[in-house]
């Protein structure tokens, strides 16, 4: 029986070639995944880690609890602090640390750096005596805060040197220093891509508004102390200071871990498109080892004659199955490794910086794409090899084929029809559902969803192919052959189209959410937002209260207002308190009121609708209020508003609470003109705030066009990975139809025998390819419209504006995509067809 296995394998190897190439890709997926996430968390690792040599042990300040009617704070870390540190024996040295948001513009005025990766810094040494973290490369420390240093990765990027001013911003206003110094650094942020300036310590405490207070305390320890005994003398010495302490391992195992968790996510998504293209191949598998046991029913019936037993013709299948996929999986295995290689090259040539490092193939990888390519296959041919088995002998050596029986199909379609109905019970109920509770049945109930509809294919097949037959007839006796073949062996249809569908739903589904809820921003942004432009700084950080006044005081503007925060208590609840100007708010926002007026002024202030809701009030409520400074005030709540995902929260009047506020930023400021938003309102208020790199000047179209294109970025990524599973969907509808060609060898030498040309049988293949395609796109269509309006009934409890939108276009573009497929998918096979000899296709058994 081994032999004989190994003998079909190496006599069908044409056969199977496209089987292999479904593993194959599938594999390459899953390996090229593991080996680029492997091979970018460990460059990371390896750099982070590099930025902790210089910590032995790291003081951060710890969280005071100011109690049931009191707003907590950190604790400060001092110069004290910083003395005591360096004080404790076992010490080497001590250095405060501040780190805040630093955006540094190129020549061109681009902002360098990588998000929340521009950062700022302090240098705590002198040119005499240098600070040891930071090796200068050229020039000399900064002193004063017009002075800067740039590590040299940045200033190669920027084009700075030695001597030049640099455009930079820390909170908004414009910054000038001239640069000093370029120092080298294995912050792996930077090495990452990101970019670090430095002030002098008192500079750098006056911009990053913390007086007096670093942020961290790192201190290395003396030679023959360990980390561990350096802390044990550090928690004696901060006894009774709200001080936590951590190790540079500790942090460095952090970091590492960290770096794992972020990559980790990547890795799922990437594995999750692996599986369906991997779920998909297993279509192809198994109609393909459904159609070779179909073509070798005499065979397996003389063996069982002479003595072989159903599990011994059960283990020849899936023997030559394991086959099949050790190669494919070998073969996926080595493609994926260039893939993982060459994924790390795209996201290089795109501008971002990665940490150099070799590439990872571990042996965890290794094994995974082995098991992974092989149980697939094997699991996708137990099915045909248990049943080639049950076919008894004799009934096989009077068959060419064994069709189902009328039982077996009864039995499928109760199945079918079963699953489907509690799929599509389970996602119903899941659209009642409010919050996350809904996520996990509707997962469930798309699931059993999608099974039941395979299961059911056989038998929706039938009637969604006749509607073709209008068509089909104007192609002749083609089209009418093409119909009919297509509907020959329900099975091997439903298992093609199926392949196709998955893809297709998946596609469908996501480009109808996600049109959806990018309809429903636009239209949030557009109802709630009356201002003419929205300032805030790009990495969403907050702006200097600077900003607000320098826009206040620029010729054009009719009406200001900041959006600050601020925390509080109220009652023995934390709630956040947003500052806006009462005077002018009403012209910048349009928020429906569900009760009293919109009057933001004095200790007047409005309050959303979920917010009212938690503290059962309504207009005309009282209530106190503790603010930062621990100072209580009584407050009125003048009006209910209803909220969303622009604004929300209570809402009082920025010259009361700013006085009550350590440092005010706002995170937004709106802004109203007199002439409108136009392209020269922009410009005047982008000269007025200093052509800044570091801050966003949005109008409505602007807020619309940046969710659009965050929209447009996350689909087409979605795309091209579901490409993959499209793609191995096309080779399962090449594969069923050159078998299929081989299996009708005889018929189609009749069918020249009899008069069609070598054209009409190209026709009839094409066009049942075509048909076949379509029966699984219009499914695949229909599922995902269903699934796309089902996930927005959940997403619609928490987005007031979110209503169903069906990409029509796209839509079509899909089903044209179908079409194409058919039509590509059966170019070899058609050509194959046409070219039988036609009476050795007549003589062939």
């Amino acid at each position: 029986m081994f032999r004989t296995a190994l003998r079909n394998v190496f006599a069908h190897k044409a056969r199977l070639l496209m089987t292999v190439l479904a593993v194959m890709l599938g594999v390459a997926f899953v390996s090229g995944t593991l080996v680029f996430t492997n091979t970018i968390s460990g460059a990371m690792e390896k750099s982070s880690a590099k930025g902790f040599d210089h910590v032995d042990v790291a003081l951060t300040p710890g969280y005071i609890d100011g109690g049931d009617d009191k707003v907590g704070e950190e604790a400060k870390l001092t110069e004290s602090s910083l003395e005591k540190a360096r004080s404790v024996p076992g010490a080497a040295s001590a250095y405060g640390v501040l780190c805040g948001y630093a955006a540094i513009a190129d020549q061109n005025g681009k902002a360098v750096g990588n998000g929340f990766s521009t950062k700022g810094g302090n240098y705590s040494g002198t040119s005499e005596n240098p600070d040891s973290r930071y090796p200068l490369k050229d020039g000399t420390a900064p002193h004063g805060k017009n002075q800067v240093a740039l590590d040299a990765d940045t200033a190669k990027r920027a084009g700075y040197k030695v001597g030049d001013q640099v455009r930079m911003s820390i909170d908004g206003p414009v910054l000038t220093p001239t640069v000093t110094g370029i120092f080298t650094t294995d912050d792996g942020n930077v090495a990452a891509g990101g970019s670090l300036a430095l002030f002098d310590t008192a500079s750098a405490q006056q911009l990053f508004h913390k007086p007096g207070a670093y942020d961290e305390i790192d201190v290395r320890a003396a030679a023959g102390t360990s980390q561990d005994q350096l802390r044990a003398g550090l928690d004696t010495a901060f006894a009774k200071s709200t001080v936590e302490m951590k190790t540079g391992q500790q942090l460095a195992d952090e970091q590492a871990k960290m770096i794992s968790e972020s990559m980790s996510s990547m890795q799922k998504l990437l594995l999750g498109f692996a599986g369906v293209a991997l779920f998909v191949g297993i279509f192809i598998i198994a109609n393909t080892f459904t159609m070779l046991v179909a073509q070798r029913t005499k065979e397996l019936a003389l063996m069982r004659a002479v003595g072989a037993t159903r599990r011994q013709v059960t283990r020849s299948v899936l023997l030559e199955a394991f086959v099949v996929g050790a190669v494919a999986a070998v073969a996926g295995l080595a493609a994926g490794i260039g893939i993982g290689a060459g994924m790390r090259s795209l996201i290089g040539s795109t501008g971002a910086v990665i940490p150099d490092g070799p590439l990872v193939v571990s042996g965890s990888t290794i094994v995974s794409a082995l098991v992974v390519g092989v149980l697939i296959t094997m699991l996708a041919a137990w099915l045909p090899g248990r049943r080639a088995a049950k076919i008894p002998p004799v009934a096989a050596m009077n068959a060419v084929h064994a069709a189902p029986t009328a039982k077996s199909l009864i039995l499928r379609n109760t199945l079918g029809s079963l699953v489907s109905a509690a799929g599509i019970a389970a996602v119903l109920a899941a659209t009642t559902m409010k919050g996350d509770a809904g996520q996990a049945p509707m997962a469930l109930g798309a699931a059993l969803l999608v099974i039941g509809v395979f299961i059911l294919t056989p038998l929706l097949s039938r009637p969604l192919i006749a509607l073709a037959a209008p068509v089909l007839r104007a192609f002749g006796i083609s089209g009418k052959l093409a119909r009919l073949n297509s509907v020959r062996n329900p099975r091997r249809t439903a298992a093609t189209a199926s392949a196709l569908m998955i893809g297709l739903t998946l596609i469908t589904g996501l480009t109808v959410i996600a049109g959806s809820v990018q309809s429903a921003i636009n239209k949030m942004a557009a109802d709630s937002i009356k201002a003419d432009y929205v300032v805030s700084m790009a990495n969403g950080s907050g702006l200097s209260s600077d900003v607000r006044k320098t826009l206040d005081e620029t010729s054009g503007v009719t009406a200001v207002s900041g959006m600050s925060n601020a925390p509080s208590v109220i009652g023995r609840d934390f709630e956040n308190l947003s500052g806006v100007n009462g005077r002018t708010i009403d012209r910048l926002a349009d928020l429906p009121m569900k009760s009293g007026d919109f009057k933001v002024g004095g200790t007047n202030v409005v309050v959303d609708d979920k917010t009212a809701k938690a503290h059962d009030w309504t207009a005309g409520s009282h209530f106190t209020v503790t603010y930062e400074d621990d100072k209580k005030q009584q407050l009125t709540v003048a009006g209910v508003y209803e909220s969303n995902d622009m604004m929300s929260g209570i809402m009082i009047d920025s010259p009361t609470l700013d006085p009550h506020t350590k440092n005010v930023t706002d995170m937004q400021v709106m802004v109203k003109m007199s002439g409108g938003a136009s392209d020269a309102t922009k410009d005047k208020l982008t000269k007025a705030l200093g052509e800044n790199p570091a801050v966003k000047i949005q109008d409505r179209q602007d807020i619309s066009n940046e969710v659009a294109q965050m929209f447009t970025l996350m689909l087409n990524m979605l795309y091209g990975l579901l490409a993959m599973a499209v793609i191995v969907a096309v080779l399962g509808v090449i594969n069923t139809l050159a078998m299929s060609v081989f299996e009708r060898q005889q018929e189609i030498g009749m069918l020249r025998a009899i008069g069609i040309d070598r054209k009409g049988i190209k026709r009839m293949v094409r066009l049942e390819s075509l048909v076949i395609s379509l029966f699984g796109g219009v499914l695949g269509i229909g599922l995902g419209v269903f699934f796309g309006w089902a996930a927005g009934q959940l997403i619609g409890n928490s987005m007031s504006t979110y209503e169903l939108i069906l990409p029509w276009g796209r839509m079509g573009i899909f089903l044209a995509l179908a079409a194409a497929v058919g039509i590509l998918a059966a170019l070899w096979p058609a050509r194959r067809a046409a070219r039988l000899n036609m009476l050795a296709a007549i003589k062939s058994e």
